[in-house]
């Protein structure tokens, strides 16, 4: 692959940790891509989320929408989110971005890190918004800025609409494939690693479809009930950090270690926490038939070219976990509204219509999900340049 545009190291004058920015390519010269904080962050890791984005970017482009595609960017932290510094780092990270954000960078929150932090952040660094890069290609910013600031103010029984919509993405990919195969959902299983933004509101809505969630993972262990775990109980107990008070569970819940998870008697898996958690040395753990990368490149290439030789079926991340940053784009350029009904069948319809290309392209060309989407990305780069230009 092509380098990216840009590539950055920063190196903090008080603590010596480092962060990085990435940007894999400008399109109308803004690229999109979240902010990370975890330990052990890496420049190859965000090199490998940013070009991840710019394929999310291209995946999502409807010539018929108000949403043109961005290039894609990431950027990262490597420092531990709950450490009592990590707030003060974020911020003089920001303010040493404040240039490429104010001009081309548009970002918001990913692992270790919510939009209201950031959003804190951001202000406190001097910046307008997190993503005001994006604001000159607006047709109205006034009564954009508007509905993105109404749809961040809904509530869907306790939980925002932001921290919602990427699951619903990740749930329709999961049913879709399900349906494909003409699985009923009744007695489908799934195992959820990680209960944050993503893993819970994903948990919620195939929990509500009828799926039984027999296995969910945070940082203190697996808890797990093979008759069904209460979704909703675990997720009013959480922490910021999607971590599970264990004074909620019930007589029958299990406590057992981390990666038990991966074990589980499930049909469906979601990693929904950090990357390269399915990797050579545990991927023959794995007895479920599907993985749903809800997490960024969870799946290792080694560990998914033997899961398929057993197959096992990978639903990539750059599709799985793309309904996050378009249901942002959707609502500030105005395809949809700040209307929680809306976002979800938006969300359904867009979602189900991308796996459904990609499975069929898989079929037809005799390769996996993976591989079709990038196909699929390939055949679409062209066109955005043709119509839009971009910078690499």
């Amino acid at each position: 692959m092509a380098a990216p545009l840009m590539s950055l190291v920063w190196t903090d004058h008080v603590t010596g940790r480092q962060g990085f920015l990435v940007v894999d390519r400008l399109v109308r010269g803004v690229a999109s891509g979240g902010l990370r904080m975890r330990p052990g962050c890496t420049l190859e890791e965000v090199t490998g989320l940013a070009r991840g984005m710019t394929m999310k970017e291209a995946l999502h482009y409807d010539p018929a929408g108000r949403y043109v595609p961005l290039g894609g960017a990431k950027g990262g932290i490597d420092c531990d989110p709950q450490d009592p510094g990590a707030y003060a780092l974020l911020v003089r990270y920001l303010r040493a971005m404040r240039p490429h954000v104010e001009n081309f960078w548009t970002t918001g929150e990913d692992l270790g890190l919510t939009q209201d932090l950031v959003d804190r952040a951001a202000a406190e660094a001097g910046l307008v918004s997190s993503i005001q890069a994006v604001y000159p290609l607006l047709d109205d910013e006034a009564a954009a800025r508007r509905r993105l600031a109404d749809a961040f103010a809904i509530e869907v029984d306790g939980i925002g609409l932001d921290e919602l919509a990427g699951g619903r993405g990740v749930a329709e990919s999961a049913l879709a494939a399900l349906d494909r195969a003409g699985v009923p959902y009744p007695g489908t299983r799934v195992a959820v690693q990680g209960l944050g933004t993503m893993g819970g509101a994903t948990a919620r809505f195939l929990s509500r479809a009828g799926l039984t969630v027999v296995a969910v993972a945070d940082v203190k262990g697996t808890i797990a009930n093979p008759s069904g775990l209460d979704v909703e109980a675990l997720l009013r107990a959480r922490d910021a950090y999607g971590t599970v008070d264990r004074s909620v569970l019930r007589p029958g819940d299990l406590e057992l270690p981390g990666d038990a998870w991966l074990s589980a008697e499930a049909e469906v898996l979601v990693p929904a926490a950090v990357s390269y958690a399915v990797d050579a040395a545990n991927e023959h753990l794995v007895t479920a038939r599907w993985i749903v990368e809800a997490a960024n490149m969870p799946v290792l290439p080694e560990a998914e070219e033997r899961l398929a030789a057993r197959g096992v079926t990978v639903l990539p991340d750059v599709v799985v976990n793309s309904g996050t940053n378009a249901w942002w784009w959707w609502t500030l350029f105005g395809d949809i509204g700040a209307d929680a009904d809306e976002a979800f069948a938006h969300i359904r319809r867009s979602m189900r219509a991308l796996v459904k290309l990609m499975l069929d392209r898989a079929e037809s060309d005799g390769t996996t999900p993976r591989a079709a989407a990038h196909a699929l990305v390939a055949d679409r780069l062209p066109v955005i340049a043709e119509r839009f230009g971009w910078y690499r």
